[in-house]
């Protein structure tokens, strides 16, 4: 995923922001500080989450 495109800081209504690539570039996955800070504090459980969820398509 991450080849696809660069990460883009931003800002939001003065609020900096943070644009990552999706995979189709009109809707990159954008957030503000305090999600960033959600993320970093639960960066083990949203691993887990995904290794456990992350089925191969059949």
């Amino acid at each position: 995923m991450s080849d696809e495109k660069e990460v883009i800081i931003g800002e939001y209504k003065g609020s900096p922001t943070i644009s990552l690539p999706t995979g189709n570039p009109r809707f990159p996955f954008t957030f503000g500080l305090t999600k960033a800070k959600l993320i970093l504090a639960y960066i083990e459980d949203i691993k887990k989450f995904v290794e456990e969820n992350d089925k191969p398509k059949k």
